[in-house]
Formats: structure tokens, C-alpha cells, sequence
């Protein structure tokens, strides 16, 4: 009786499996695709789609996560291409839920030190990303939109250090979107103030979770890259979405 049951229960369990697996084989064949062979999410509905039966990848706006601060580069001109590549006004930005309490933790545990984290970007848009690489094609400092970005999956955050009574920048070794090896996670050539706030930043991300880029000391992803969308959603449309929920 007991080896029936578990025959039939083995049964049910490859029917569901099946039925999921042919389900998102619907779903990616009605998204759209780039140029560069990238199908992407592009609207609301699509959005919803993605996450019914995964509330952890809902997208929420960190924004309200105490002892952060946003200093979205790419809603000014002070990136390298000088352009405002965001709508202007962008208050906030986005990252999914996993991966935004993980670094709710962060934030955390470096407040409890006097320490703020400073937000240079979080969600991209692919179309942003697609404009970026047309500007600089080499994908040690740019996602190349054929694979898509962390960014673009809501998984991927560029972050600093400030004090948190004064709001001073703590000093790092670059600034943001410096194309030189000085910008490496391993770059030696620094003084020790410079290391140790790097080190900082870098050994509390890892602790919870992320993993940091090589060649950006300000550049952190969460794993499991390819088990989320990627995303061109305007911010105006995430919030709205948000508010409603």
C-alpha cells in the first residue's frame, strides 16, 4: 500500500514539474526580445506573471531602509557619461526582496558602527543598460546586453560608506565608475584608510550574502544570477505597481 502511494505521489510530483517547466516555456516565448538576443520583461502585467509563485522576487523599493541613503548617479549628470540616464526626480530605486533584506542586514550592522550606506544605483532599466555598453563595449566596466545585468534583475547594488553624523563620503579608493585598476577589489596601491573602508564595505556584503565584482570595489550581486528576469521596467510604473499592493 505504502509503495502505491508513493508511486502516485512520485506521479503528481513530475506532472506539477512537467506543468511548471511547460508554463515558462509559454511565458519566455511571449517576452520580448532585444536586438542582442535578451528577452526581457517590459511591462506590468508581464512583471506579475513572473512573480505569482514567487513572492520572493517581488521588487521593493529600498528607499526606506534605515541608515541608507540614495545618491542615484544615473538621475544626475555626475556619472561618466555625464547625461541624466534616469527620469529626473528618481527618488528611489529597487531591488528584490531577497535581496533587499539582506541588505536591510547590512545597513543594519553598519548603522549599530555610525556608518550609512550610499546607494549610487540599484535597478537598472535594460534599455540604460543597453545605452551604456554602446558607450563603452568592454564588459569589465559595463554589462554586456546580451547576457543582460544584475542590475537589470533587480539583484545587483553599487554602494559606498559615509559617516553618519557628518554624511561625509568615508575615503575609497576611487570614485564611482573609475575605469582603471585602481578601482579593483585587490588593488594594493592605496593608503590604509582607503583599504580598511574598502575592506569594510566588502567584508559585511559578503557576510550576508553578496558577491563583490573584481574590478569595481563598489559593485555588489546576489547569486543565482540567471534565476531572475531580466528587467526594463520605468521606476514611475514599479512604484505605482507598489503602492497598490
Amino acid at each position: 500500500m505504502n509503495n502505491k502511494i508513493l508511486k502516485g505521489d512520485q506521479k503528481i510530483h513530475a506532472f506539477v514539474s512537467f506543468f511548471l517547466l511547460l508554463n515558462s516555456m509559454v511565458y519566455a516565448q511571449n517576452l520580448p526580445v532585444s536586438a542582442y538576443g535578451m528577452t526581457y520583461i517590459n511591462n506590468i502585467a508581464l512583471y506579475k506573471k513572473s512573480i505569482i509563485n514567487h513572492p520572493e522576487k517581488e521588487m521593493v523599493p529600498i528607499g526606506k531602509i534605515r541608515g541608507l541613503a540614495l545618491d542615484l548617479r544615473y538621475a544626475t549628470p555626475d556619472n561618466f557619461t555625464h547625461k541624466i540616464l534616469y527620469p529626473a526626480g528618481t527618488a528611489t530605486s529597487f531591488l528584490r526582496k531577497r535581496v533587499y533584506q539582506a541588505l536591510d542586514s547590512v545597513a543594519m550592522e553598519l548603522f549599530r558602527q555610525g556608518i550609512t550606506l550610499v546607494i549610487f544605483d540599484a535597478y537598472r532599466p535594460y534599455s540604460v543598460t543597453v545605452e551604456l555598453w554602446e558607450r563603452i563595449k568592454d564588459d569589465r566596466y559595463a554589462a554586456n546586453p546580451a547576457k543582460g545585468s544584475g542590475h537589470n534583475r533587480g539583484i545587483a547594488v553599487d554602494l559606498t560608506l559615509a559617516d553618519a553624523n557628518t554624511h561625509q563620503l568615508l575615503p575609497m579608493p576611487t570614485g564611482f565608475d573609475n575605469f582603471s585598476d585602481s578601482a579593483r577589489q585587490d588593488f594594493s596601491g592605496t593608503d590604509a584608510m582607503r583599504k580598511a573602508n574598502r575592506e569594510l564595505l566588502k567584508s559585511t556584503m559578503v557576510k550576508y550574502g553578496f558577491i563583490p565584482l573584481s574590478t569595481e570595489w563598489w559593485h555588489f550581486s546576489w547569486p543565482a544570477t540567471q534565476d531572475y528576469g531580466v528587467l526594463d521596467l520605468p521606476f514611475q510604473q514599479l512604484s505605482d505597481w507598489g503602492k497598490k499592493q
